[in-house]
């Protein structure tokens, strides 16, 4: 008997509400909102882009 469990074909987590997937700085906002946009795209959840204000 071998192993035999293979190689994986993807990964899975699970992502709870709330909690932050990216975070970009050092970039002016509009490109970091073009980006965090076309990003948002390519994901299979709803998401919410959020700025930190007074820094």
């Amino acid at each position: 008997m071998g192993s035999g469990k293979g190689a994986p074909e993807f990964w899975v987590v699970r992502v709870k509400p709330g909690r932050i997937l990216f975070e970009i700085d050092g970039v002016p906002d509009a490109i970091a909102r073009q980006a965090l946009t076309l990003g948002a795209a390519k994901l299979s959840v709803k998401t919410k882009i959020v700025t930190r204000i007074g820094e």
